[in-house]
Formats: structure tokens, C-alpha cells, sequence
């Protein structure tokens, strides 16, 4: 297999007013009390190892004694803003544990871990500089995909919170293995799906540490889903291929675990079951996301030669002049959309392969 080359440096693209228009109607947007730059003010740092002693390419951040309290407590609060509806009162049972800063990808997000003092429970979130393309990427998923997603923005400043599960290299490598007949099976059949709806809604860069396998246990087995993690390569490269999960070559196993478990049919069946529900998130959707791609058309978030690339590609599958036409990466995206509405019933699978 060989590997797609994306680009190194996606740009980070701001916030327009009318995005932010959108984020305020939907409560994204709420003012908070610090921002990404804040905690660039770090003295010192260590690196973070994991149980294995690898370095895990984030490095554990110390500030001043007068910073560090100032910053404790506002991110406390953006904590009770985010999960819940920003009462402070318990605001004296929360410990923020550690600060640790990405220093590898676009991104470099700052990621919190917030304890509850009185019963040890702790989650995460994630600080980040607010990019437009990432918003975009976190709204379609929240819409589009089978999970709701809590974020926040003000100004400058994305808040994230953590998804919880197995990075896919990590689990590829560790659990796969372990995993019977049966499970396999189901991970293959998930894979296709994950695979045809980051195609669908133009998600990039689905390489195995870019998304989760979440296992649940339901009676006597285990279900396992897969969900992205990172947003930043939504609707920007112009490569067809990048949207599509099994051409990396770290998904190198799931592949060959589809076509070890399953034939054509199966694998066309699972992508029209896909499609078919992503039809029908559309339609419960409708109004916001007309809304927030209105905001994605007018929007700058890929360079020209992108856009003509991607469009041109799609035109040579669907057939559909409308493609040609297309002067943005949102209305490359909602023609996309708006094919798959009219055709999903009658798409020939192996058109779309």
C-alpha cells in the first residue's frame, strides 16, 4: 500500500463572523475565562511517558506560583461551563491534576485533567486554538455521525472535550489480535462504515491515531464502534482518496481484516446502510446544518488548486455537472450531500467504490 502524502502544514483558518453567528445561536459560543495563549505562559516542562516507558509526545507543563492559581481557576470554570451550566458552587471540590501540551501536529492543544477531590473520579478536555476548519469538522460530527459532541468557542479559543476509548494504532496492535471470530468481524463491518461516512462528509487524515475504538459490553459479547478524534483535516485537501480511511497505510490491518471477512456484497451492503442513515441524520438536522454549511460555502478553509482538484475528482464518479461549478470547499461539500439525499437509494456500489 502506498501512502497518501497530505500536506504537512494545514493553515489554521479564523473564525468568520458569520461562523460565529452560527456558534452563538447554537451555544458554542460563550465568553470564557482564559484563553490558549494564557497557558503558553509555562515556566518549565517534563515529558510524559506512558505504562511503557515511550515518550508520548507531550510534555507536562509547570507555571509560576501567582499564574498557576489565576490559571487553576479559570480553567475550574470552564470545566463547570462545559459539563455543566457553570454554577461554581462546586468549584472548591474540583483539582485541575496536570497540564500537558501537544508539542506534535497543528493543533499543539493543551489537554486538562480535572479531579473531583471528594471521590476521585477525573476526565479530560482540551484547549486549542479555534480553527474554522476543525468547527466545521466537530459540527458535521456532532450531526452526521451516531455520537454528540460538547465544545466550546470564544474568540481565539476552542474548548474540546475528551473522547474517551482506544487509539486505533494502540488497539490494532494490542487487541486485535485477541479479538475472536465474531469480533472481528464486527470491527470489519464498523471499519466500512466509518470509512464511507468520512468519505461522505469529506473528513481527512483518518490514519489510525487520528480516531478511537470505543468496546461496549451488551449481554454476553462486545460491541466496538470507532470514532474520530481529530477535526483539523475537514474538507481541505484536494485528494479524494485522503476522505477515504483505508487508503492509509496504518489502517493497513483493518483493511485487510474487511477483506478477510467479508465479499463485495457484504462490503456494498454495509456502505448503503451508511448512507442510508446518514440520509436520515440529514433530514433531523435539516434546518442547522443548512445553516452552518451557508456559513462553510462562503467561508475560505482550502486553497484553490484543492478545491478544483476535489471537485474535478467527485465530477469524474457522479457524473453530476453541478460539481464542476463548485467555487468552495461548503459547496463542494453540500452538493455532496445533496447527491446523496436524491441518489442514495439507487447508487450503483460500485460506482462509489
Amino acid at each position: 500500500m502506498n501512502d497518501l502524502i497530505i500536506s504537512k502544514k494545514k493553515p489554521s483558518y479564523p473564525i468568520s463572523s458569520k461562523l460565529n453567528g452560527y456558534l452563538t445561536r447554537y451555544n458554542r459560543n460563550i465568553k470564557l475565562p482564559i484563553f490558549y495563549d494564557d497557558l503558553l505562559r509555562f515556566q518549565g516542562s517534563i515529558v510524559v511517558y506512558d505504562k511503557d516507558d515511550n515518550d508520548t509526545l507531550w510534555i507536562r507543563v509547570y507555571y509560576n506560583e501567582f499564574d498557576r492559581a489565576e490559571i487553576d481557576l479559570s480553567l475550574k470554570k470552564v470545566y463547570t461551563i462545559l459539563h455543566s451550566d457553570g454554577n461554581e458552587n462546586t468549584i472548591p471540590f474540583l483539582s485541575v491534576d496536570a497540564i500537558d501540551y501537544c508539542t506534535f501536529g497543528n493543533s499543539k492543544p493543551f489537554r486538562i485533567k480535572v479531579r473531583n477531590i471528594l471521590n476521585d473520579n477525573y476526565t479530560y478536555f482540551y484547549i486549542k486554538r479555534a480553527d474554522a476548519s476543525r468547527v466545521y469538522g466537530l459540527e458535521l460530527e456532532h450531526m452526521l455521525s451516531p455520537y454528540n459532541l460538547n465544545f466550546l468557542v470564544y474568540e481565539d479559543t476552542l474548548i474540546e472535550e475528551h473522547i474517551a476509548g482506544i487509539p486505533g494504532d494502540e488497539f490494532i496492535k494490542n487487541f486485535l489480535p485477541k479479538c475472536d471470530k465474531t469480533e472481528k468481524s464486527q470491527i470489519a463491518k464498523e471499519f466500512v462504515k466509518f470509512n464511507e461516512r468520512c468519505m461522505i462528509r469529506l473528513l481527512g487524515d483518518m490514519r489510525s491515531y487520528n480516531y478511537v475504538i470505543v468496546p461496549t459490553h451488551d449481554f454476553d459479547h462486545v460491541v466496538y464502534k470507532i470514532r474520530a478524534i481529530d477535526f483539523d483535516q475537514q474538507s481541505y485537501e484536494g485528494k479524494l482518496n485522503i476522505y477515504r480511511p483505508q487508503f492509509f497505510k496504518e489502517n493497513l490491518k483493518m483493511v485487510e481484516l474487511v477483506s478477510e471477512t467479508f465479499q463485495k456484497l457484504s462490503i456494498d451492503q454495509y456502505k448503503i446502510e451508511e448512507r442510508s442513515i446518514l440520509v436520515k441524520r440529514l433530514k433531523s438536522f435539516h434546518g442547522r446544518i443548512d445553516k452552518l454549511l451557508d456559513c462553510m460555502m462562503e467561508d475560505v478553509i482550502s486553497k484553490p488548486e484543492n478545491i478544483d482538484l476535489l471537485k474535478g475528482t467527485i465530477y469524474q464518479y457522479t457524473s453530476d455537472e453541478v460539481f464542476l461549478k463548485c467555487k468552495s470547499m461548503g459547496d463542494i461539500l453540500k452538493q455532496s450531500l445533496v447527491f446523496l439525499t436524491h441518489n442514495y437509494e439507487n447508487i450503483n456500489p460500485l460506482k462509489m467504490r
